[in-house]
């Protein structure tokens, strides 16, 4: 993007997210009216929100251009960051039912002007407590949710069960099982006895092959030093294997030279190879057991708007098309744009990347997420028959 247009771009950008805060805030002074105009709440409130509001803007800016020279900042950052996420979402949420009250309420004005032909009065409704009530009510729930997930929810691990039917299956790999983790983004962590638990728990599933789908690291290859002894006690008797994922490269860091950032990612390789990992860059291996093999191929990073450093069809080399194919690719937007229609029937492909959101609601016979709107497959099993 040339400079100016991306100077324009954050201009306007910058615009809207003040015009958020501003309209925001008038649900707030709605709720504020019934309170004695010279009460300690109703004077700090209005301070605290533009305090907030144009604060952490400021240090996440200030941070961001600290970043290059000061790699610690990262972790702060990414803290500050989700609190921004966290508080634009929820003033957004926290909007919408204010604006529906506006456009009836404008509606209103409009036919009261009409009626009395444009004589002087106040034609518009005034705004209502409760909807202003309603809305802080429905912003607590993203509020909430974000910062449990922030502080809370990362460490909060869970194991899904999934047994998968293929009927050309080989017979010896009937009962096989497969122990997936992925985006570990390790830069996010701070207590090292959370990490530690789910380790264990990936180690009391005992299964026989464990995959590893990306992004190790949110950005430094230095996040996951002080977690290698403790990845490196992943075995499975079959092996343990891994795939980039669009965080892994470095895209997302400031660099003082194109030397730095790749001596960053070498690092990164090295991590995997010193925990253990065989590190699948476009290219694919055979599982055997029992005299029959499985073909897994590991591809790198390959997303529809991120880095696309995947190569299928030099993964897919070597391979038969009567091979049973399992692919490891970081981001389940590849499976959609071309794994699912290649030539090369894939039984199964093995994702992570979206995070679901950070947010969402899952109970049995219902998942919904905001992610869906952007990746349609976001997270749990699907299946798509091939073309005759």
């Amino acid at each position: 993007m040339h400079p100016s247009n991306a100077a324009t771009f954050a201009a306007v950008l910058f615009a809207l997210l003040l015009l958020l805060d501003w309209y925001a805030f008038q649900g707030i002074r709605r709720l504020l009216e019934d309170l004695d105009s010279g009460s300690l709440i109703a004077s700090i409130i209005p301070w605290v929100y533009w305090t907030i509001s144009i604060g952490i803007p400021v240090i996440l800016v200030t941070l961001m251009f600290n970043m290059g020279a000061r790699p610690e900042l990262r972790f702060t950052l990414s803290i500050f960051g989700s609190i921004y996420i966290t508080l634009l979402v929820t003033k957004f949420v926290f909007a919408v039912p204010l604006l529906m009250e506006d456009t009836l309420r404008v509606a209103a004005g409009g036919f009261n002007w009409l009626r009395d032909s444009g004589s002087s009065g106040q034609f518009m409704p005034e705004r209502r407590k409760f909807v202003s009530q309603m809305a802080i009510g429905l912003a607590a729930i993203p509020f909430t949710s974000f910062l449990y997930g922030i502080f809370k929810g990362k460490y909060d691990y869970r194991i899904h069960r999934h047994t998968l039917y293929f009927p050309d299956l080989p017979d010896a790999f009937d009962g096989f099982t497969i122990t997936q983790i992925s985006d570990v983004h390790s830069g996010s962590f701070d207590n090292t006895a959370a990490v530690q638990r789910g380790i264990d728990l990936i180690k009391a599933q005992k299964s026989d092959l464990f995959v590893f789908t990306g992004d190790l690291v949110n950005t430094m290859s230095s996040e996951f030093i002080p977690y290698r002894e403790m990845f490196s006690q992943i075995k499975a008797p079959f092996g343990q294997f891994s795939i980039l994922g669009n965080h892994d490269y470095g895209d997302y860091g400031t660099w003082p030279s194109a030397e730095a950032k790749q001596k960053n990612f070498n690092e990164l390789l090295e991590h995997h190879d010193t925990v253990g990992y065989r590190l699948l860059r476009n290219e694919n291996v055979r599982i055997q057991k029992d005299g029959q093999s499985i073909s897994l191929i590991g591809i790198e990073n390959w997303g529809k708007g991120f880095g696309q450093y995947g190569d299928l069809e030099k993964a897919l080399q070597g391979i038969n098309s009567t091979d049973f194919k399992l692919l490891l690719s970081h981001d389940p937007s590849h499976w959609e744009e071309q794994v699912k229609n290649h030539e090369q029937f894939i039984h199964l492909t093995l994702s992570g990347h979206t995070h679901g959101m950070q947010m969402g609601v899952e109970i049995p016979g219902f998942k919904w997420s905001p992610i869906k709107y952007r990746y349609p497959r976001w997270a749990g099993v699907y299946e798509e028959l091939a073309a005759a």
